[in-house]
């Protein structure tokens, strides 16, 4: 995990977190059929992308001290 860029966490969590916002929203108005599947990755995916970002907001304050 030392290799891994903070930059690159928090912009991998931003997308992650953009994404479990957009496919509820998606199937809300029917463009994708609902599932549990798709409603499990929505979540995966919001909860995966806010641990990535908190991790990558960690390294970066820890690099600036």
């Amino acid at each position: 995990m030392r290799s891994m860029n903070h930059k690159l966490l928090l912009v991998i969590g931003f997308f992650l977190v953009t994404l479990g916002m957009v496919l509820p929203y998606l199937m809300v108005i029917r463009f994708f059929e609902p599932t549990y599947f798709l409603s499990f990755m929505s979540w995966g995916a919001t909860a995966g992308g806010m641990f990535l970002g908190l991790i990558g907001s960690a390294m970066y304050v820890r690099l600036k001290k």
